[in-house]
């Protein structure tokens, strides 16, 4: 008898020495939770390369490809961050994909250059270069973090919203803005529901199904907008059940200075997020970020995205909202976000898959991109709320940063004169508005302060943990 609690012991004893992040699941609850994190940021993945993809004028079947490709890297990502390789990853429940910070610069460079056929090779050849640089930056960039507070991270985030809404608000008027009933009621009315039906599904559900709204408001809305008459299936009937995307598919990456300088932007902006990202998660996983564990996920970050323009996708970031699912369910196993990221890539290989959301009219995704490009400008707004705008320095960075930001989303040709690679970043208020929040910072916050003083000013791991992150 007194043999017995001792085997029992023994038994209990791994499953108590293994961290909750570090634990291996069921393999039916390892995939359903996977499948959740999917559902949460899959909105979030494939709006990026519509935005683009229709800027670039693609066809239906070029945009189905580029979807996919962005739906095979960010799974690439995820497993490069949650499982790790050599002292790349931060080997937390980290959910990769496209990031939104990227979309208003690369809509830019799109607007900037004539040939519409060098568009995305001069976007991948950026993201390339942004991500190297990135990459070799890494260690020293997690220790600079506090030339990044909330006032800087607060107005660029809101810039990004409020950069992205106009894209919302062309697609709820119509897929063709040369077409006779560009802007009709009837567009106008889809874009309304969808909305709507957003707006409903986020206030009177819960858990799963309140996650998974905007997703659900795009189902909804595509089945309400057949009797209209502009619901096409057929991008799902011409494409193929299985595929690969194939490196360079749109062509070799080139390299122009301005868009580099654009997308290296892009980057600080990247890499400012999943430093708060990782802060923010360690909290609610139990284990803390340190300096190292910060470096190894910022290198992930930036390989991935160094990566993914050789598949065709677009540079990638933590999704915050993902962060959210973790700390709602509680399920903090880094191996079930790798299984996300397992569908993730497998959707990729499936053309038909990642067709159907070329299915969802126009005026339905600008119901709920509303939403979804409201949501980060609010974001930004949180951040800001927390940035300390009672001291007036901060609200002269805020206020001449927003201004900057917004010239190119309020008089287009504002930088009509400029040579055309400069307008590459001009035209970007996500790129200008940064540029002016870092520089305004540094000269009100931290030249001629005492090191005690750019303590009080930053708070770094404060602000770190307080960046509201979207995508």
């Amino acid at each position: 008898m007194a043999t017995h609690p001792a085997p029992r012991d023994e038994a209990r004893q791994p499953a108590e020495s293994t961290h909750p992040v570090d634990e291996k699941l069921p393999a039916l609850k390892m995939a359903t939770s996977g499948l959740q994190h999917v559902a949460a940021m899959y909105a979030g993945v494939v709006a990026p390369p519509l935005i683009v993809g229709a800027a670039v004028g693609l066809s239906g079947a070029e945009l189905t490809f580029l979807t996919g490709a962005c739906l095979f890297t960010a799974g690439l990502a995820t497993f490069l961050q949650t499982l790790g390789i050599w002292k790349i990853g931060a080997r937390l429940p980290f959910v990769n994909g496209v990031t939104f910070a990227g979309v208003a610069p690369m809509t830019a460079i799109v607007a900037s250059t004539k040939d519409k056929s060098d568009a995305l090779p001069i976007i991948f050849g950026a993201v390339i270069v942004a991500g190297l640089l990135g990459f070799l930056a890494a260690p020293v960039f997690c220790k600079a973090v506090r030339f990044f507070p909330p006032v800087v991270t607060g107005t660029v985030i809101t810039l990004i919203g409020v950069s992205l809404l106009p894209v919302a608000f062309g697609w709820a008027q119509g897929p063709n803005p040369a077409g006779h009933d560009y802007g009709s009621a009837k567009y106008l009315t889809l874009a309304g529901i969808t909305l709507v039906v957003v707006l409903l599904l986020r206030r009177f559900t819960r858990g799963f199904v309140k996650q998974i709204a905007v997703l659900l408001g795009l189902i909804a809305g595509t089945l309400i907008a057949i009797p209209f008459g502009v619901t096409d299936f057929g991008p799902v009937a011409d494409a193929d059940v299985v595929g690969f995307p194939t490196p360079f598919h749109f062509g070799a990456p080139q390299f122009q200075l301005a868009a580099i300088v654009s997308m290296c932007v892009v980057m600080v902006v990247s890499m400012t997020e999943s430093t708060a990202d990782m802060l923010a998660l360690g909290e609610v996983v139990e284990r803390p970020a340190d300096e190292e564990t910060i470096k190894r996920g910022l290198r992930a970050d930036t390989l991935g995205s160094a990566l993914s323009p050789l598949f065709n996708g677009f540079m990638c970031s933590a999704f915050a909202q993902n962060i959210g699912l973790v700390a709602m369910t509680r399920v903090r196993s880094r191996f079930v976000v790798a299984t996300g990221g397992g569908f993730l890539v497998l959707m990729g290989l499936c053309p038909m898959a990642a067709s159907l959301i070329a299915v969802v009219p126009r005026p339905v995704l600008g119901g709920a991109g509303v939403v979804l490009f409201g949501s980060v400008a609010a974001s930004g707004i949180q951040t800001l709320a927390r940035a300390g705008l009672d001291k007036d320095n901060n609200v002269l960075i805020v206020a001449v940063s927003l201004a900057v930001g917004v010239i190119p989303i309020t008089v287009p040709d504002f930088y009509h004169a400029f040579p055309e690679t400069a307008r590459i970043v001009l035209d970007s208020g996500i790129s200008t508005g940064c540029v002016a929040a870092v520089v305004l910072n540094l000269v009100f916050n931290h030249l001629g302060k005492s090191r005690k003083e750019e303590r009080d000013v930053t708070h770094p791991m404060e602000a770190g943990e307080e960046i509201a992150v979207v995508h």
